[in-house]
């Protein structure tokens, strides 16, 4: 019982954790974005242009962040390079697409981008391809 209130952690609880933020919202991220890369040209003509870079190059961007950038994260595999392009598209997501929305569309936005910059912050953790490729 009296660990529930401590303060205190391990390195361990901290690789978990990492472990199981990059795990769960790499994965969520990947079936969100799964879709629009198997709808490609379907989508293309009619997808949002915030940035006013066209509708198939933010297509594009998107497709890369959420689901190329999200197998990085899922991985660990160069883990902080891909959580930007990820950090981008949910601040464009945030305040711009779904700016005026009410907060509980805002909500998985707000959650994606917080656990995503909590991962450039912090890294991938020990159970990572980059904690294999650093050492």
């Amino acid at each position: 019982m009296r660990r529930l209130f401590s303060a205190t952690f391990t390195n361990g609880t901290v690789h978990f954790s990492l472990l199981l933020l990059r795990l769960v919202f790499g994965g969520l991220m990947l079936t969100h974005g799964w879709p629009k890369l198997m709808n490609f040209a379907s989508l293309s003509h009619k997808f949002a242009d915030p940035l006013h870079v066209g509708h198939t190059v933010s297509l594009g961007m998107v497709v890369f962040a959420e689901v190329f950038c999200s197998v990085f994260v899922i991985l660990g595999l160069l883990t902080r390079l891909a959580a930007i392009p990820l950090i981008i598209c949910m601040s464009v997501a945030l305040f711009m697409i779904h700016a005026h929305d009410a907060i509980d569309v805002q909500e998985k936005a707000i959650a994606f981008l917080t656990v995503f910059v909590v991962l450039l912050f912090c890294g991938p953790g020990k159970v990572s391809f980059d904690s294999l490729i650093g050492r």
